[in-house]
């Protein structure tokens, strides 16, 4: 039986132009693979979103080990600025070379390569489930979301899931997320009294007390971290006032920061002492601030027990480096998972994604194939 070739895969699946949203054939590629291996394949679109689902085996079985992961990639950006053609899958100096070569049509084609050759060479006694999405790099709203949905209404579960997102910093194998911290976006709008600048006395500058606001936001310490994750942190990332006038004292101005917590808080939490702060600075000094606080999610934690030490345990016996247990960088789709089944993330080296002339290793490509594998087999062992 001839195995899947991962790099082939991840070529196939790079000349795809699946910018969000975007389908550019991905799906339909991975859904021909999937088929002939015996899968049973549905697409769970949502508004103009794709997605795919893909079960081996039984439904509903208490063994059902999951991978979710993207086929969609963020934009070009100047493609004149690429050396290679963004879409071309080129293989040159040892890399495949292409936009979603990193992040991350070579995770995708890693594991779905590992989950089709695990079930035709030892069908187990369990299912593997494959979902897909097309939105991860966009919105985020009708994408794993929806597949979980899907999956609820269907009476489809994963038991435990590994999303195959790039993980390593700088070395295949150095680390595997655990957890991630949540994110919270928070626009502050202050609406005071306009006024002309020569008669401050008659208006109710917002300006002066918005900036005191965000300095004691800026100069609060949330936390000071706790067992898996670093300290809570705040940014403050615009300030926006409009006024083209020198001789007149605005009405409102607003800000934006985000925040990214730990596991000592909540979105609720923090929207609550945001807000105590927001209520009594407007009570001070007259102008009102109203908060807008959009959180796109929860921090969560996989703590560290069978499916983490199963995941570490094949990464350091393929890579031979053995893997830190981190909760550091953004946020992924795992945000949505953990609320289904437990959920780790462990993929490639990521320092080229979204970048201009994105690229992946191809050794690390069939490196991460065999990691998978790997824990497909520790897990139905």
């Amino acid at each position: 039986m001839t195995a899947t070739d991962p790099v082939a895969l991840t070529a196939e699946l790079i000349r795809c132009p699946s910018v969000t949203p975007q389908e550019g054939g991905a799906l339909v590629l991975l859904e021909r693979v999937l088929s002939e291996a015996g899968f049973t394949c549905t697409r769970v679109d949502r508004g103009d979103t794709p997605n795919l689902f893909a079960r081996w085996g039984t439904k509903g079985h208490a063994r059902s080990f999951g991978f979710n992961g993207h086929t969609d990639v963020v934009p070009l950006g100047n493609p004149g600025d690429w050396t290679r053609a963004p879409f071309g899958a080129e293989i040159a100096e040892g890399r495949i070379w292409g936009r979603g070569a990193c992040d991350m049509k070579s995770g995708v084609a890693a594991f779905v390569a590992a989950a089709v050759d695990f079930v035709r060479a030892t069908p187990p006694d369990g299912a593997v489930i494959v979902a897909i999405t097309g939105d991860e790099e966009g919105p985020g709203k009708d994408g794993t979301v929806a597949l979980l949905d899907w999956m609820a209404n269907q009476g489809e579960a994963m038991s435990a899931c590994l999303v195959g997102e790039p993980t390593c910093p700088d070395v295949m194998g150095e680390m595997i997320k655990i957890g991630r911290r949540g994110s919270m976006t928070v626009t502050v709008t202050a609406t005071g009294v306009q006024g002309h600048a020569a008669y401050p006395h008659r208006a109710k500058n917002p300006l002066p007390v918005l900036v005191s606001f965000l300095n004691q936001l800026a100069q609060q310490e949330l936390d000071q971290g706790s067992d898996h994750f670093d300290a809570s942190t705040l940014a403050l990332t615009t300030i926006d006032v409009g006024n083209p006038a020198s001789n007149v004292i605005p009405a409102s101005a607003k800000a934006v920061f985000n925040i990214r917590f730990n596991d000592l808080h909540s979105g609720a939490s923090l929207s609550a002492q945001l807000q105590g702060l927001a209520d009594k600075s407007s009570k001070n000094s007259g102008v009102r601030l109203d908060l807008d606080a959009h959180v796109s999610g929860e921090s969560f934690l996989t703590p560290p027990g069978p499916l983490v030490d199963l995941v570490a345990r094949a990464v350091e016996a393929e890579t031979g480096v053995t893997p830190v247990l981190s909760t550091s960088g953004g946020t992924s789709d795992a945000r949505f998972v953990k609320d289904h089944c437990p959920v780790v993330e462990f993929g490639l080296v990521g320092k080229s994604m979204h970048q201009v002339d994105e690229f992946a290793e191809v050794s690390d490509i069939q490196m991460l194939k065999s990691v998978y594998s790997r824990i497909l087999q520790g897990y139905f062992a």
